[in-house]
């Protein structure tokens, strides 16, 4: 019999796959159930390694499906749910808000919902984990402090608003009704098998291209890195050690100006490809700044550091090399994102 049946959402997904990856793999005697709606950004393939072990299940589901997810519940007698599942790219926000609001605010609240009922005041061994992000406090002034677990939330976009609405309402869920919920606010995530609309993937697969390389504005807004799977490994320490009602920030303590970071790939390609040092370079092209594209994010993560004992294992350094080398040796996996041959994938491996 399996311990725990963990429920993670979105787990086909760039942050998702790595979380799914750890606890599959870390957790032998867990059973892992990846619940995925497999819209754009969702890639199975991401998950190829550990599709057909026994401690792992795929439930092709929408988290908006009330329904479908109480059948997930029921099926596999959930105990903890581990909600990655989110619309989180900025730019299709802001032409697209409804969607995100659907996703992020609606679907969120459908699995709570659905927790609590499913629990029904038993929560003894039960958690629901919400994994959010730094952008609901808003935008920071340069050399003016950092975010903390206290700052107020000022949301600036639809995508940050759709997120700072799901928190509220994972807040209001433990206080209303002392479901034992948890939520983390983590910095911009790089490395593996990130979908190329964001920065790092996007600018390594234009540079391998020769396509140009559009930057916001003059490329001033600053950014906190953390890889992937260093916010793996917290989020595994939240679920099985953070305190219910508590929030707890993870960040990479590793700010970068956007231009800054592009200046660094390009040079890092052109080293690791034997191209010209500053070829690359040329093919930056400064496009109109986003609208309210906040100036800069940084989180304090003094607290997961102080109770929970995580600091970031990867450097900068170690780990921008590494996901450049990644990408640089899976062009085939770049070629079927952007191609969108991985959407048959699913089809493929379930004959469906």
């Amino acid at each position: 019999m399996n311990k725990k049946s963990i429920l993670i959402t979105g787990g086909a997904g760039f942050i998702g796959s790595h979380v799914v990856r750890r606890f599959v793999t870390n957790y032998p005697d867990y059973l892992i159930v990846n619940a995925d709606a497999l819209t754009y950004a969702g890639n199975l393939e991401n998950l190829k390694d550990v599709t057909n072990e026994a401690n792992y299940a795929f439930e092709h589901v929408d988290i908006c499906d009330e329904n479908a997810i109480t059948a997930i519940f029921e099926k596999y007698n959930i105990d903890g749910v581990i909600h990655l599942a989110a619309e989180s790219h900025v730019d299709r926000s802001i032409s697209d808000p409804m969607s995100f609001v659907k996703t992020n605010l609606l679907g969120t609240t459908n699995l709570l919902h659905i927790a609590k009922k499913q629990w029904a005041g038993n929560f003894e061994g039960k958690k629901f984990y919400h994994i959010s992000t730094d952008e609901v406090f808003g935008s920071l002034e340069m050399d003016k402090g950092f975010f903390t677990e206290e700052t107020a939330y000022d949301p600036r976009s639809p995508y940050s608003a759709s997120k700072a609405g799901s928190d509220h309402m994972v807040r209001a869920f433990y206080h209303t009704y002392h479901l034992p919920c948890v939520i983390s606010n983590c910095s911009n995530n790089y490395g593996p098998n990130h979908f190329p609309e964001k920065l790092i993937p996007l600018m390594i697969n234009n540079i391998l291209h020769n396509k140009p390389l559009p930057v916001y504005g003059k490329g001033e807004n600053v950014r906190d890195w953390l890889h992937v799977k260093d916010h793996a490994r917290a989020i595994d320490l939240i679920f099985h050690e953070g305190v219910p009602g508590e929030t707890y920030n993870i960040g990479g303590h590793n700010e970068w100006k956007n231009i800054d970071l592009v200046f660094l790939l390009c040079d890092l390609v052109d080293e690791k490809l034997s191209k010209p040092l500053g070829e690359s370079r040329k093919l930056i092209t400064y496009v109109t700044d986003r609208a309210g594209h906040d100036l800069r994010y940084a989180i304090d993560a003094s607290k997961i550091e102080r109770t929970l004992g995580w600091t970031p294992d990867y450097t900068f350094e170690q780990g921008l090399s590494e996901t450049v080398d990644w990408y640089l040796s899976n062009e085939s996996w770049l070629k079927n994102v952007t191609s969108g041959a991985y959407l048959h994938y699913y089809s493929a491996q379930y004959g469906k």
